[in-house]
């Protein structure tokens, strides 16, 4: 993070930059003009000092790539894998990026509408020492793909993945769809899921565009969904069926803060981001 890039600090004399911190996420949107801040200002406990207010947007980018990172590593193969892209925004780039930080992939392909957006993947990704291509569409992107990584909705909320696109041993991850009228992956995928992951089971079963379609497809999934946190904690939770892996994000609030205070903790250590000019004064109560 450069200096003075979404991240303003205050100096504050015994305060750990990390343990004790408290805080919240905040999301201001325009619907008229599509446009969203998210912010993260973080306190410590016992004083209740305000000690960062952090851009929750790259948060959010680091912390749904890094939880997507672990639920790939337990789901997929244990082998070098080939991935398939659907999306090239700023997500589905921190996706690549974390997955080949924890396994080895052979090769990916991206794919998006906009042919310049595909052309500025390649180009963002060239660091990692991963073959990455652009694919003229969503089929020919994620064909024989091991794991697939779908990072976008479509426009006007149909699937932009489809479950006869995929390998019967593939492994999805699809973050992209986070509300009732939000749509990432067709029925079929969930239906040829053996196992589905979620980093919140309650409001991935109930919340998400595509596992209401497939409910209302009568599509019985609550049997094979299970939490990441159960995943990580004991891998033999995870069922041993044949069928596809899907892990379904929505994002966790505690997620954001624990990752926010650690980018604190390393900001401090390096000197880096933006002294606060001002703060917010406690009072008693």
């Amino acid at each position: 993070m450069a200096r003075g890039d979404g991240l303003w600090l205050r100096t504050l004399s015994g305060v750990n930059p990390y343990d004790g911190l408290m805080g919240a996420k905040f999301i201001a949107v325009s619907l008229r003009n599509h446009l969203a801040s998210y912010l993260i200002p973080l306190f410590d406990q016992q004083t209740v000092e305000l000690v960062a207010l952090v851009d929750a947007a790259s948060i959010t980018g680091f912390r749904t790539a890094a939880a997507s990172a672990v639920a790939a590593d337990l789901l997929a193969p244990s082998r070098p894998l080939s991935v398939g892209v659907i999306g090239s925004g700023f997500e589905a780039q921190m996706h690549l990026r974390a997955l080949s930080a924890v396994r080895q992939v052979t090769a990916a392909r991206v794919f998006s509408p906009n042919p310049a957006s595909r052309e500025r993947f390649v180009t963002a990704l060239a660091d990692i020492g991963v073959p990455v291509a652009s694919a003229e569409n969503g089929r020919a992107a994620v064909s024989g793909a091991d794991l697939v990584i779908c990072a976008a909705r479509s426009r006007d909320e149909t699937p932009t993945l489809m479950g006869e696109w995929l390998n019967d041993d593939a492994t999805v991850i699809s973050i992209g769809s986070t509300l009732p009228e939000q749509r990432e992956i067709d029925a079929s995928v969930v239906a040829r899921a053996g196992v589905i992951v979620a980093d919140m089971v309650e409001e991935v079963a109930n919340d998400t565009g595509d596992m209401l379609a497939a409910r209302q497809a009568g599509i019985d999934f609550e049997s094979r969904l299970i939490s990441l946190a159960d995943a990580v904690a004991d891998p033999n939770h995870i069922p041993k069926r044949r069928g596809l892996r899907l892990y379904k994000s929505v994002g966790a609030a505690l997620q954001d803060l624990t990752i926010a205070g650690m980018c604190v903790a390393r900001a401090r250590k390096a000197a880096r981001g933006t002294e606060l000019p001002v703060s917010i004064a406690p009072v008693s109560k």
